[in-house]
């Protein structure tokens, strides 16, 4: 008879997929539970309930990973959608990622052009502050050594 005795609990916990409380996921990607409310609305993430409590899974855990990362990298919680829900209709990432790739290329447009009105934008204020303190005949003090 001992030898037929299975611990339940333990293959429970061997073949159960992690379970996380919406604290644990906040605490965890530094968010509020406020935020994670959020994106659960916009249908980012979809937790299982027991009660009033929420229970997320692997699935959600995934996800919010991926949400975390595109907003770190400037994209809008529309273009995560997008590419979330590419990847339910193509489990083998590819649509996915060519759509990530895209998305890459346009943001570091976007960005490198900002770059380069920041960097006109810089010059543009030296010349005219230059002028002033010229037109001033540096009669004030600027608080700028020389």
């Amino acid at each position: 008879l001992p030898l037929l005795y299975v611990n339940v609990n333990f293959l429970y916990y061997i073949f159960m997929e992690p379970l996380y409380s919406i604290t644990d996921l906040a605490r965890e990607f530094k968010v509020t539970t406020r935020t994670i409310r959020y994106y659960e609305d916009k249908n980012l993430l979809s937790p299982k309930r027991e009660g009033q409590r929420r229970i997320y899974g692997s699935r959600d855990h995934v996800r919010l990973r991926l949400i975390m990362r595109g907003k770190r990298l400037g994209f809008s919680i529309e273009e995560i959608q997008g590419l979330i829900n590419l990847y339910d209709v193509d489990a083998t990432e590819s649509s996915q990622l060519y759509k990530f790739l895209e998305m890459i290329r346009q943001r570091q447009q976007a960005l490198r052009q900002q770059q380069t009105d920041i960097s006109e934008t810089l010059s543009e204020l030296d010349k005219r502050e230059g002028e002033c303190e010229a037109l001033l005949g540096n009669t004030i003090d600027t608080g700028r050594r020389k």
